[in-house]
């Protein structure tokens, strides 16, 4: 029978701490000191004497590398040689291996994100990693990455914790992967700094509780008044904004928005996953006021046009919704601001469920398992709670009526 061979992983080599010997198969230990010291060894018997040869501390040789010496040593045996004599016979002085150069956060981070440079959800969250690291991590970048510590990460991450919590907050995340990858290669050893559980939450504020930059919404009651006041306005940027209240979408999903993505038929909307923040397809159930606002443009152009162009026939510019919120008469709020406004009147005046409202916003709602059992997007749910939310966008008083039902 053949011997089981690399029980271990990357990981259980770095989480082991009994003492002892622990077998990766066919004579490679990882031995553990009763001081927390971890070395590879590896045993063997030749003609009748049973050996031991060291293959070198954990902190220098990884898993990969241990495995690696221990089947060179393995082939010698097998042709009658003793690789611990070999060893000394090349070795005559008696000075030590020079231990293998350290790389540098810098050099781990670029291999880290080069890894995983096909997985990334679109080239703006790629961008938006190397961006931070350079920007705000550059006092770490030429250290040895097994040295940076607790301080080091500290003295990165106060100059913007409060200032910018959300990209501080981010920015933690990313060096904590980082420093994990290390570990794992066998470059660090210990607790990780970056960790915000049980270390760095003791020290540093709770992103929650720092305040955050929420996007000024106007209240749901003067929607109506607002949506009124752009159907006077004859001008492409004003139809899409009235499509962004009534879809409750993000702006760039609408600015972006094609004809080819629009099912008149079955009254659906289809959004790519590259243009939305979770990078995943996004159907949007129409309202029958957001069907009569796109039949007349998508008579008139063509599948891959874009459905919102301005008088050049490119995507509209954010900016022209500024401008626009300010000649309707109406100043600080924005765009995002009516996803607010929505999911308000959604939650005060509606008895849908949670689940069916942050569903409409797009949002993924519960713990891992919870998704992955929960498979549908509850559209025709959504379908009825957009038709209700147009009915009351569309209300000449801007009065709603209280708990409307969903049988309405």
């Amino acid at each position: 029978m053949a011997r089981a061979i690399n029980r271990m992983s990357a990981r259980t080599v770095q989480t082991l701490a009994e003492p002892g010997r622990h077998a990766d198969g066919d004579g490679l230990y990882l031995v553990i000191d009763q001081n927390g010291g971890k070395r590879w060894v590896f045993l063997y018997r030749l003609a009748g004497r049973r050996r031991e040869m060291g293959l070198g501390s954990l902190r220098t040789i990884s898993l990969a590398k241990a495995r690696e010496l221990a089947n060179r040593a393995r082939t010698m045996v097998a042709e009658g040689e003793d690789p611990v004599e070999a060893r000394q016979a090349e070795a005559p002085s008696p000075d030590p291996a020079p231990i293998p150069s350290v790389p540098t956060f810098a050099e781990v981070a670029e291999a880290f994100m080069g890894e995983r440079d096909g997985g990334w959800r679109n080239a703006k969250h790629r961008q938006q990693w190397r961006t931070s690291l350079m920007n705000y991590a550059a006092a770490l970048r030429e250290k040895p990455v097994s040295e940076v510590s607790t301080s080091d990460v500290l003295a990165v991450l106060r100059p913007i914790w409060r200032e910018k919590p959300e990209t501080a907050s981010r920015l933690r995340g990313r060096i904590e992967r980082i420093l994990d990858a290390a570990k794992v290669e066998g470059h660090r050893q210990g607790e990780n700094p970056a960790r915000w559980r049980g270390h760095l939450e003791h020290t540093l504020p709770k992103p929650g509780k720092l305040s955050r930059r929420h996007h000024p919404a106007l209240p749901y009651a003067e929607v109506p008044a607002f949506v009124a006041a752009l159907r006077t306005r004859v001008a492409a940027s004003a139809r899409a904004l009235e499509f962004i209240i009534l879809t409750a979408a993000r702006s760039g999903e609408v600015r972006g928005m094609r004809a080819s993505e629009v099912d008149l038929d079955s009254g659906l909307w289809s959004v790519p996953a590259e243009r939305m923040k979770a990078g995943r397809q996004h159907r949007v159930p129409l309202s029958r006021a957001a069907l009569d606002l796109l039949a007349p443009r998508l008579a008139v152009i063509d599948r891959n046009d874009f459905v919102f162009a301005n008088s050049r026939g490119d995507m509209l510019s954010d900016m022209a919704f500024k401008r626009l919120n300010l000649r309707v008469g109406v100043e600080g709020i924005t765009t995002h601001g009516f996803r607010s406004s929505f999911r308000d009147w959604a939650g005060d005046e509606t008895d849908f469920p949670r689940e069916v409202m942050e569903a409409a916003l797009a949002h993924m709602v519960g713990n891992e398992v919870e998704l992955a059992y929960r498979r549908g997007d509850a559209l025709e749910k959504r379908r009825q709670l957009m038709e209700l939310w147009a009915s009351f966008v569309a209300a000449e008083n801007g009065v709603p009526s209280r708990k409307a039902s969903r049988s309405q």
